[in-house]
């Protein structure tokens, strides 16, 4: 298991100031278990309620209570107020911090004047408003920071099914039992049938069928057979699998998940930040109408009038419902797209959903299932035959994980070919892959390379086979083009619904791959895609990801390893396949499935979730709209002041319908052609 503590992660309280994840839990707790006294002993808004209870000496406990949540609870507050007032941008932490410090500083006041001078007539106190709010506004931080283990509710599920041992298997055939803990990289593990995989391996002997369920949402169980790879946690099938661990603790898979939605946390959405500037001018708005109504009433009244008046403004202020308003959405969106296969790892890219003008995504693997057969094997050359051709382009590739070759290194293994690997290999990105096979240099290149070194070779043939939806690639020996392989892959079922998706929401599909001309037009043509552009590199992508950005906002869909920086690039980077590193790194959104139909639920996804997210905030905001300037006493010249239980009233409803709002959000099913 991976070494992050999901209960031991930070918050950003506002701007820079980190709030720890365990002190929060225990702040909200703490200050929830103190303001149940406070509620009970003190009005609300000035309104003394039937359930509560007063004695001789109630408003001193209520004070006690009251300084100690002021400064316990409402202290991260104030630190996250100075670093927005700092950088010049007053936004949540500053609208709470002048509601808690100005209902303090007031009812203390209140319990002075009233306890001790005996005023008359009373002065009231904002004890209940500042309890409640501090509790909400720390409620509303902790559903957000558990937005993060939402998002990672599947996967967590998965590493509880670890088993605590795994069964290692010695050189001499020994199996011991040793913790998972203990468990090395390397090591051969022996998994019986019915027991949960111990740890990310591949499949050394044995076939089984593997329920990974809890990480990639498919019920139906996967055949796995020798150099399969096998995911931690998943469950194994009938058959006993022999297997070599490939990653432990924080080189895992479910490691690797863990720190994407660890590093999600940090990426603020615009909805966010848009919250954070309503609340912004909130505090200007409440600043300005406190004044004023100051100034007025003491002109045209006295300060006993005028200061209640003003400290009323500030206090009604208080964004109750504006603190939960995204929270709540974030959490019930992330948990859905998590148990749908959707990884959110920038909720940025949500926000921009929205203004999305075109879908850029690479073939193999996203629009084909990337699982390549050999179609075709040709000898160029009368010094190999067809088995020597594959039996060097297999040497080519044994350490490669492409599609491509594993296709080619699948024909060998059926041949009944022994694979060597070739040594002093390297790739030249997007153009092949090169290496010394008995002292010779051979390479196995796209078409693409031997155009760049003005190679020679059979044109029609290299169409007729393109033209079948074939990828091919060459064998060379230094600048000789010694044969070739023509590979046929097969269109995931999903790709057509996509693309059809796409258009009814007015984003232009583009399909974007390295492949030959041919093969990419048969490709698009039959998933209804009209702009191609193919034999591109990666920095080709990148490229027109660029251009295509001086036209719109853009999607790119990849498989996340050679279209990274396509994926890094985007507006929303979208990888399909959560395995590799380079999707974590480069991606906003992870497609656990590899399933294109994921796309357009997460299309579904981000803009109900916008919806609500901008549905909350006016049900936030509107109340103080309302409520600050008739507390100011706008109205008085007509008679009417706004009603202490009328503001508590429709503060809790406000708050409420925030509540419920949030949770109708759904996610929609996959339509089907």
């Amino acid at each position: 298991m991976s070494n992050m503590d999901m209960a031991h992660m930070d918050m950003d309280m506002g701007d820079g100031h980190m709030m720890h994840m365990g002190n929060l839990k225990r702040k909200f707790w703490v200050s929830l278990i103190l303001t149940i006294p406070v509620i009970l002993m003190s009005p609300m808004m000035g309104m003394t309620l039937p359930f509560q209870l007063i004695f001789p000496g109630s408003d001193w406990v209520v004070a006690v209570l009251g300084t100690i949540l002021f400064f316990y609870g409402g202290g991260a507050f104030f630190s996250g107020a100075k670093a927005e007032l700092e950088m010049k941008r007053p936004a949540m932490m500053t609208l709470i911090a002048m509601g808690i410090g100005v209902a303090y500083v007031y009812s203390i006041y209140a319990v002075i004047a009233n306890n001790l001078f005996h005023v008359t007539p009373t002065v009231n106190n904002f004890f209940w408003e500042l309890s409640t709010l501090i509790v909400i506004m720390l409620l509303g931080h902790w559903i957000e920071m558990n937005t993060v283990m939402n998002a990672g509710s599947a996967v967590e599920a998965l590493g509880k099914l670890l088993p605590q041992e795994a069964h290692v298997q010695d050189a001499q055939g020994n199996i011991t039992d040793v913790k998972l803990s203990d468990l090395q990289i390397g090591e051969t593990v022996v998994i019986r049938a019915g027991e949960q995989i111990p740890a990310d391996a591949k499949i050394l002997s044995g076939t089984s069928d593997v329920n990974e369920s809890l990480v990639t949402g498919e019920s139906k169980a996967v055949k796995k057979t020798t150099d399969d790879t096998l995911i931690g946690g998943a469950v194994n099938g009938t058959g006993t699998l022999t297997a070599t661990v490939t990653g432990t603790g924080d080189s895992g898979y479910l490691a690797q998940v863990m720190k994407l939605i660890s590093d999600a946390k940090n990426a603020k959405s615009k909805s966010e930040n848009l919250a954070d500037r309503v609340a912004g001018w909130l505090f200007y708005a409440a600043l300005f109408a406190g004044i004023l109504a100051f100034i007025v009433w003491l002109t045209v009244a006295n300060l006993a009038v005028a200061l209640p008046v003003a400290v009323a403004v500030f206090v009604i202020a208080c964004p109750h419902a504006l603190g939960l308003a995204v929270p709540l959405v974030v959490s019930r969106s992330t948990a859905l797209a998590a148990q749908n296969g959707l990884l959110i790892r920038n909720r940025n890219a949500m926000e921009q959903v929205n203004q999305l003008k075109f879908a850029l995504m690479d073939k193999t693997g996203t629009l084909t299932m990337g699982e390549f057969k050999v179609n075709h094997l040709v000898s160029l050359t009368a010094d190999l035959d067809e088995q020597a051709v594959l039996q060097h382009l297999a040497n080519l590739e044994s350490g490669s994980s492409h599609p491509l070759a594993t296709g080619i290194l699948t024909a060998a293994k059926a041949k009944g070919l022994t694979v060597t690997a070739a040594s002093d290999t390297h790739q030249e990105t997007g153009l092949g892959q090169f290496g010394t096979i008995d002292g010779t240099t051979y390479g196995v290149v796209s078409v693409n390379y031997l155009d760049q070194k003005h190679l020679t070779y059979d044109h029609d043939q290299f169409t007729q086979f393109a033209a079948e939806g074939n990828s091919i690639s060459y064998l060379l020996a230094g600048d000789q083009v010694l044969g070739l392989v023509a590979q046929g892959d097969q269109i995931k079922p999903a790709a057509k619904t996509l693309v059809t998706s796409l258009k009814r929401q007015g984003i232009t599909p583009v399909m974007l791959t390295g492949d030959n001309q041919e093969t990419a037009n048969k490709v698009a043509a039959s998933v209804g895609i009209t702009e191609v552009q193919a034999r591109l590199l990666p920095e080709d992508k990148e490229r027109l990801v660029q251009e295509y950005q001086q036209k719109g906002k853009v999607l790119f869909i990849g498989d996340g390893v050679n279209d990274a920086p396509s994926l890094a690039r985007a507006d929303i980077g979208m990888a399909i396949g959560s395995g590799t590193d380079v999707a974590i790194e480069s991606a906003d959104i992870i497609l656990v499935s590899s399933d294109p139909g994921d796309v357009i639920q997460f299309l579904d996804l981000a803009r109900a979730t916008h919806r609500k997210m901008t549905e909350n905030l006016w049900w936030g905001a509107g109340y103080n709209l309302i409520a600050i300037p008739l507390a100011a006493g706008v109205l008085a010249p007509i008679g009417f002041m706004l009603n202490p239980m009328l503001g508590a009233v429709v503060m809790s409803l406000s708050t409420i319908i925030v509540a419920i709002n949030a949770m109708t959000l759904k996610i929609k099913a996959v339509p089907t052609e």
